[in-house]
């Protein structure tokens, strides 16, 4: 029988920070820490298949977990001589989630369960403060009521508000025991109102309704978005902790808070941290009060004149540094750690790898490697690659004069700039239209993730650098700037409130995350320069990986950013996108609308000057690396006019009459395009296409060889074959034009002819093709549409629902799907290399830039991977890490 609750306590604990999967990150590191000897409360976990179950039996937990819950129960009542319910010496417990990966905020909690009327009576005679006893009933009516019950928490924000203002209070810390039984007897009355039904006054019944809602927490629509954004699998499910709770509430000697054995945001090695004084957990993330440092050098720096941890209470102080110490070396990583310090004891609450800024990251990888903790190929690792878009894109140009109308703490690295919305709903809105904005909070809650992902940078007046904001923003990689108390935001009236200045809805700001500071409009941006930490990173990465990686660029600007950030090569050139520039597009409608072959290859005459200095440039720029050039793929209406305003305007530029032109438009239409008159089969109706194409290329190729003294081997890549008769027919007419040139120039050059396989029976008669093919590219776009049978461009329509509804876990078209694309891509592979067994073989889709696709391209096998020129660092780095994670699992 599956053993469903593992319990830890007092030095010993029955799981291990190996036993991650069934435990979930919390309550592993729990049961680590309990087994070091570190002061942990006692608790137990339950299981994350539980999870799982508990949504079979259609959300109801069954009553053998609920009998091993109880005897789980009774282990913690035995560690602390309390009794869960009890009159006297009542036990309190926290109920909190923890998935095998970190979700900051986004699945729910309820601290404080237990109390009743009657054990907060006995909570108050045992503490010997009645305050802290009522403090603690109304937070956890408060909180059971928003998590289990269903009630926002706002709700009682209000009647909080109305009480401070009415006793003439400014901070909770000021209202009395017989204010906040008067508060209780107010939350108390509202539940009944709204809900009509009384607060359970039963503690089991409390603990069964907190455990569901921990369970129900992982398919809420906050932590659905947040796992399709971090590509964390739904079936998972969370486990649940539950633990005596420890209070950091119980007076001026008591404490909460989170601390960072290095700075997350910078690397720096030193701890880092902030804390409350009289408070619990929740207060410090949720920025409703302003938290304090915790090591004295940080109250110095953000210019605080509020006491740290490191003076307030030296000795607890010097038992967190030391055990942050053990922590950090135990687990050779930088450690988030949660605490509390109840009247002058530590307890450690939780402990776990701290997010950290992408900079942050490098510089802690690479600082371990020095201190001698991990080795170059786990600092390789320890870096996340799609988060290397932080270090890709640009900050505030140093030299400018900066308007700064605000200030904050600098909560996630980078600038950005964007027009002034108030809510996630506008923020998404913006993104759909093409719009930059940044996302203006009081405080951020997981109700706004959605609309901080799709904001260029975020802005809350409110919170510390262990805020929500602070926390997520950092994970995503988005700049961030919280606890900005110079402004002020006016919900009601859309404004932004700064030093000396008033901003409204859609007014231009721009945001420092490094600094702290928030800038009136647009600000000039400089490129971050990719040495230092990242350059030896990436040399670690290059020095390990074995796949080469390319880049698709039509352009030298494309070539030369791609060749910057380390590409090898150009594994597509989609030459269609040369001819939409300029007076090109005439050209090219006017060999479209010719009437006849000798009408077309007048025009063709005419591009192919445009194609030579195209091809050549590209060549020039790659300096003898290999270049992958595609012949022209899209269907000929594609370049055509199509409102009826563009088919007049076109026609008189070109000279004819709007009937004729928009007569020529109809007969080139096509019912389903995808699947059309395009690619090679455009190739084979007008062949005069492909030896214009050819001729640009092999006379460019010479032509960069000449002028570099670099050898140039173009790879001319046929689209769309599904039979070898068609690669054959194409191939042809490349091999004459080739013929033709190197006569003509008196000079040989090496090339190859392949073909990009985007049609399931181009895969499944791979060994056929590859008589003719000296390479494949494998172009997943058009691939994942073809065997799926989805239109990329109609999918948006759909598949989030699909993602939502559990139907599949990623959306195909971002990352690759491994068992349907993928298996064709092994076959073709495999059947390629039994005919050509030095067949290169390669993919080109947009796979060629997402990590867990480039994982799968290493295991089968592939020579590169080809993807746009800012995610070549992903992908180098990406292709590094799947030979070594390949390697630890042989």
């Amino acid at each position: 029988m599956t053993k469903l609750v593992y319990t830890f306590g007092n030095g010993q604990a029955e799981g291990r920070a190996r036993d991650h999967d069934v435990l979930g990150g919390k309550g592993a590191n729990l049961a680590e820490m309990c087994s070091l000897g570190l002061p942990v409360p006692p608790g137990f976990t339950i299981i994350a298949d539980a999870c799982s179950a508990y949504y079979a039996l259609g959300r109801r937990i069954d009553a053998g977990l609920k009998d091993e819950i109880r005897r789980g129960l009774e282990t913690i009542e035995k560690a602390t001589g309390r009794q869960f319910g009890a009159k006297d010496r009542p036990l309190l417990l926290s109920v909190r989630s923890g998935a095998r990966i970190s979700m900051p905020g986004m699945m729910d909690t309820v601290l404080n369960l237990g109390l009743n009327d009657e054990t907060v009576q006995a909570l108050g005679h045992d503490a010997g403060d009645a305050r802290f006893a009522w403090d603690s009933y109304r937070r956890f009516i408060q909180m059971y009521a928003d998590v289990v019950m269903g009630l926002d928490h706002e709700i009682f924000e209000e009647i909080l508000e109305d009480q401070k203002a009415r006793l003439g209070h400014e901070l909770e810390t000021e209202l009395t025991a017989s204010d906040w039984q008067q508060v209780v007897s107010l939350y108390k009355e509202l539940i009944e109102e709204e809900l009509g039904e009384e607060f359970p006054q039963d503690p089991e019944e409390q603990l069964w309704g907190a455990i569901g809602a921990v369970f129900a927490s992982w398919m809420s629509a906050r932590a659905v978005t947040y796992r399709q954004l971090h590509n964390i699998p739904g079936g998972w499910g969370t486990a649940v902790n539950v633990q005596a709770m420890v209070f950091g509430n119980l007076g001026n000697a008591s404490a909460t808070g989170v601390a960072f054995t290095r700075n997350p945001s910078t690397g720096e090695r030193s701890l880092y941290g902030e804390f409350l004084v009289n408070a619990q957990g929740e207060d410090v993330v949720a920025g409703i009060r302003t938290p304090q440092s915790i090591t004295e050098e940080g109250r110095i720096n953000s210019g605080s004149d509020r006491p740290s941890l490191e003076k307030l209470m030296p000795e607890a102080f010097e038992e967190l540094t030391h055990i942050c110490t053990e922590l950090e070396a135990h687990y050779r990583d930088m450690q988030d750690i949660e605490f509390t310090i109840e009247r002058g004891k530590l307890w450690m609450l939780q402990t776990r790898s701290g997010k950290r800024s992408t900079k942050a990251a490098m510089k802690i990888a690479v600082d371990m490697v020095d201190e001698k903790l991990i080795t170059e190929e786990q600092a390789v690792l320890r870096i996340e690659p799609s988060t290397l878009d932080q270090l890709l894109h640009p900050t505030i140009d140093p030299r400018v004069d900066r308007q700064v109308i605000g200030t904050g703490l600098p909560a996630s690295p980078g600038a950005a700039t964007g027009a002034i919305v108030f809510t996630a709903e506008e923020a998404v809105e913006a993104e759909e239209e093409g719009r930059k904005v940044i996302l203006l909070r009081v405080e951020t809650s997981p109700e706004d993730i959605h609309g901080m992902h799709a904001a260029e940078g975020i802005l809350t007046t409110r919170g510390g650098m262990t805020s929500h904001a602070a926390v997520v923003a950092r994970g995503m990689g988005v700049p961030c700037v919280v606890g900005a108390g110079t402004m002020r935001i006016d919900l009601r009236n859309e404004r932004l409130i700064g030093v000396g200045v008033t901003l409204k809805k859609g007014d231009i700001i721009t945001i420092d995350g490094s600094a702290g500071q928030v800038l009136r409009g647009e600000v000039p941006m400089i490129q971050p320069e990719l040495s230092g930490d990242f350059g030896r990173i990436m040399g670690w990465a290059d020095r390990v990986r074995r796949m080469t990686v390319r880049t698709n660029a039509d352009t030298p600007a494309d070539a030369r950013a791609a060749r910057a950030f380390g590409a090898e090569g150009i594994g597509l050139c989609r030459t269609e996108h040369m001819f939409f520039e300029g007076e090109r597009i005439h050209v090219m409608r006017e060999m479209i609308l010719a009437e006849d072959e000798k009408g077309r290859r007048a025009a063709l005459d005419k591009l192919l000057p445009m194609q030579r200095l195209d091809f050549t440039g590209l060549f020039t720029v790659m300096h003898g690396l290999p270049v992958t050039i595609r012949l022209l793929d899209p269907p000929l209406h594609e370049f055509l006019p199509k409102t009826e305003e563009e088919v007049v305007d076109v026609a008189a530029a070109m000279g004819m009459e709007a009937a004729a032109l928009r007569q020529r438009v109809d007969a080139l239409h096509e019912f389903n395009p995808m699947l059309g008159h395009r690619g090679c089969r455009l190739a084979i109706s007008h062949p005069e296409i492909v030896e214009m194409q050819a001729r640009a290329i092999f006379e460019a190729a010479i032509a960069a060889a000449q002028e570099t003294g670099a050898a140039v081997v173009p790879e001319i890549m046929v689209p769309l074959v599904g039979l070898r008769s068609e690669l054959d027919y194409v191939k042809e007419r490349i091999d004459a034009v080739a013929g033709e040139v190197m006569t003509e120039a008196g000079m040989k050059i090496d090339y190859l002819v392949g073909t990009m396989i985007e049609l399931p029976r181009a895969a499944l008669r791979a060994h056929k093709i590859a008589e003719a093919a000296e390479f494949f590219s494998f172009g997943t776009n058009d691939l994942t549409q073809t065997t799926f049978g989805i239109s990329r461009d109609d999918a948006s329509a759909f598949i989030p629902t699909y993602q939502r509804k559990g139907i599949i876990e990623h959306d195909p078209f971002i990352s690759l799907d491994f068992e349907g694309v993928g298996e064709l891509i092994s076959i073709a592979a495999e059947r390629g290399r039994r005919t050509r067994n030095d067949m290169k073989l390669g993919i080109c889709g947009e796979h060629g830039g997402d990590p867990a696709s480039i994982h799968f391209c290493e295991t089968i096998g592939l020579d590169y991977v080809s993807c746009s020129p800012f995610r070549v660092p992903i992908a180098r780095l990406a292709a590094a890490q799947a030979v070594i994670s390949n390697a630890q699992r042989r």
